[in-house]
Formats: structure tokens, C-alpha cells, sequence
């Protein structure tokens, strides 16, 4: 995925922000600045894209050890379900957007009720 794709993606998603931070990572949250990250897009080790998204405990456990994920540095060594997707050798552009949709949908969930009900993000 390009990083053009990548945020075009994002984007697409309701109710996103973005924001360019922490040395040039393209942060993606929802509800808002001051809402819940959901995906970042770096080029951390190199020239191609790592994208970096929340995970629900099955999927984490299912593919943190397959080739060309891994736990999220940082996130996941502090107890944070989080991947990073640094190829597409076992996860490809639509299996990564079915994910990103995931993480979405998880972090929206751990906003504050009330601008979940004001978003129509609650469940």
C-alpha cells in the first residue's frame, strides 16, 4: 500500500483526523484531535510503508507471528494489542483494510459515550 492509498483509506473512514507527528508518522484518529488513534503509516525501517493499527486479541494473536507482521514497537512491549504490518507477504492491501476498519471500529468504541451517541459511532 502506498502512502497515498493509505491515507486515502483512512480517510474514508467516518469521522477521522489526521495528523502528521512523532518524526513524520501519518496518525489517523477518530473523534476528532483529541480522539483515539486508530492506524499510523511510517517509514520507520526503510522505504516502504509499516502501517501500525489495534488488533482485537484473536487477530493479534493470530498473526503477530507471521512473516511480515509483528508486534507494534513500543505499543505492544507496553501490553497494547497493537501490529505492525511492515510487508504484504502473509497480510495484502484488502486483508490490511478489512484490519484498519477493525481498528477503527475498536477505537471508536473506547471513546467517551456520550461522543460516540453525538458521532453515531456507538454500537
Amino acid at each position: 500500500m502506498t502512502l497515498d492509498g493509505y491515507n486515502g483509506f483512512c480517510r474514508s473512514l467516518p469521522h477521522t483526523f489526521h495528523v502528521v507527528q512523532w518524526g513524520e508518522a501519518h496518525v489517523w484518529k477518530v473523534g476528532g484531535p483529541k480522539g483515539k488513534v486508530f492506524a499510523i503509516g511510517s517509514r520507520w525501517d526503510g522505504p516502504s510503508l509499516d502501517i501500525t493499527f489495534k488488533a482485537s486479541a484473536l487477530s493479534f494473536d493470530m498473526l503477530k507471528d507471521l512473516p511480515g507482521l509483528r508486534p507494534a514497537p513500543y505499543l505492544a512491549s507496553r501490553g497494547l494489542l497493537w501490529l505492525q504490518r511492515q510487508t504484504s507477504e502473509t497480510l495484502d492491501d484488502a486483508a490490511l483494510k478489512d484490519y484498519l476498519r477493525e481498528s477503527h471500529r475498536l477505537a471508536a468504541l473506547s471513546l467517551p459515550k456520550r461522543l460516540q451517541l453525538e458521532l453515531g459511532l456507538a454500537p
